[in-house]
C-alpha cells in the first residue's frame, strides 16, 4: 500500500503538469526568451505547481500513517503554501524582491516554530547548542536555499535532478540508518512528486517549474533537512552534502557578483551550470553531469556522514572542495560577455 501511495503520488503530478502546461498555452503564459534565457523556444511555465499540490495533498495522508506528526505538517505545509502562494503571484505579475523576501522568512519562522526550530548539532566531536543566533542562522539558511533553488531554476530538468536525486539519497540513508516510515517518508513523497513533474521538464522541455514550484523545492529541501537533524544531527551534514552541487554554484556566484556590486535579483546567466549548458551547446549533458555528481561523489560522502563514518564537518569539507573548484572552472559567476 505504501508503495501504491507514492506511485499514485508521481502520477497525480504527471497529470496536473499536463493539465497546467494546457491552462499556460490558452492563457499565453510563456516563458520568452531574452538575452538573459538559457533557452531559445517560447515555454509554458507554472509547471511547479503540480509539486506543490501533489505534496501539500500527499501531507494528510502521511499524518494518517504515522509518517508525519501534526506540528511537522503544519510547519511544511503553510510554510510550503505561503511560498507557494507568493511565487505564483510572481509568475503571473511582478511582486517585488523586498515584499517576496519578508514572506519567506515570515515561512521560514512559521516552519521553525512548528517543526522546534534547528536542534543541536555534531562538529569535530562536539555538541553546539542550538540557541536564538543558531535558530536566526537556521532561518537565513532555509531562506538562502529557498531562493538559490530559484536561482538554480535556469536550465531544462536541472532543478528536478537535483531534487530528486537528493531525495532519494536521504531516502536510502534514512533506510539504512533509522529505518521507519517517519524518517523517510516526507522525502519520498517529494521525490513523487517531483519525478512526475520531471517526465515534462527533462531536456528539451515542455513546461517550465516557475517561481512558486522553485521556491517551494527549495524551502522544502530544506526544512526536510532539519526534520532529519532530529532523527539524527548527523543526517543535516548529509543532506548538506547532497545538496552540494546547488549550494556551492550558488554561493559562489552570488559572492562574485557582490563583490562587482551587482543586483542579487538582476537576471544573468553567469551560474556555472549556465556556462556549462553554453560551452557544450545544450542542456541535457549539464542536468546529466549534475545527477551523476549527486549519485556518484556526493551520495557516497553523504551516506558516510550520516551513518556516523567521518565527522559532519569534515565530510563537507571533503565534498565542497572538488564543487568549489568545478564551479571556478565554469566561471561561476563571472561577468558575462554584455556586461564588458
Amino acid at each position: 500500500m505504501t508503495l501504491l501511495f507514492f506511485i499514485f503520488a508521481a502520477l497525480l503530478s504527471f497529470l496536473l503538469t499536463a493539465e497546467l502546461r494546457r491552462y499556460a498555452l490558452a492563457r499565453s503564459l510563456l516563458d520568452v526568451p531574452n538575452t538573459r534565457s538559457s533557452h531559445t523556444v517560447p515555454t509554458p511555465r507554472g509547471g511547479g505547481v503540480a509539486i506543490v499540490l501533489t505534496f501539500l495533498l500527499g501531507l494528510p495522508l502521511l499524518l494518517r500513517v504515522d509518517a508525519l506528526a501534526w506540528r511537522e505538517v503544519l510547519g511544511l505545509g503553510g510554510a510550503g503554501a505561503l511560498v507557494a502562494l507568493i511565487g505564483f503571484l510572481d509568475d503571473h505579475g511582478h511582486i517585488a524582491a523586498r515584499w517576496r523576501l519578508l514572506v519567506h522568512f515570515a515561512a521560514a519562522s512559521w516552519a521553525l516554530l512548528w517543526m522546534g526550530g534547528l536542534p543541536p548539532l555534531r562538529a569535530f566531536g562536539v555538541m553546539v547548542d542550538a540557541g536564538w543566533l543558531v535558530q536566526g542562522l537556521a532561518a537565513l539558511y532555509l531562506v538562502w536555499l529557498l531562493n538559490l533553488y530559484n536561482f538554480m531554476d535556469g536550465i531544462d530538468g536541472v532543478a528536478g535532478v537535483e531534487a530528486m536525486t537528493t531525495c532519494a539519497g536521504a531516502v536510502l540513508l534514512c533506510m539504512l540508518g533509522a529505518p521507519t516510515v517517519a524518517t523517510w517518508g516526507a522525502p519520498m513523497l517529494l521525490f513523487a512528486a517531483v519525478t512526475g513533474f520531471l517526465c515534462w521538464n527533462f531536456p528539451p522541455a515542455r513546461i517550465f517549474m516557475g517561481d512558486a514550484g522553485s521556491g517551494f523545492l527549495g524551502l522544502m529541501l530544506g526544512l526536510l533537512s532539519i526534520q532529519a537533524a532530529w532523527v539524527n544531527p548527523a543526517f543535516f551534514w548529509a543532506w548538506l552534502i547532497l545538496l552540494g552541487v546547488f549550494i556551492v554554484d550558488a554561493t559562489l556566484t552570488l559572492l562574485r557578483r557582490l563583490a562587482r556590486r551587482q543586483k542579487l535579483y538582476e537576471a544573468h546567466r553567469s551560474h556555472a551550470y549556465q556556462y556549462a549548458s553554453r560551452q557544450y551547446g545544450a542542456h541535457r549533458p549539464v542536468t546529466l553531469a549534475v545527477g551523476a555528481i549527486n549519485l556518484f561523489w556526493l551520495l557516497p560522502l553523504g551516506m558516510l556522514v550520516g551513518l556516523g563514518y567521518v565527522d559532519g564537518v569534515v565530510g563537507l569539507l571533503v565534498a565542497y572542495v572538488p564543487l568549489v573548484w568545478l564551479a571556478w572552472r565554469f566561471k561561476a559567476g563571472a561577468a558575462e560577455a554584455q556586461e564588458g
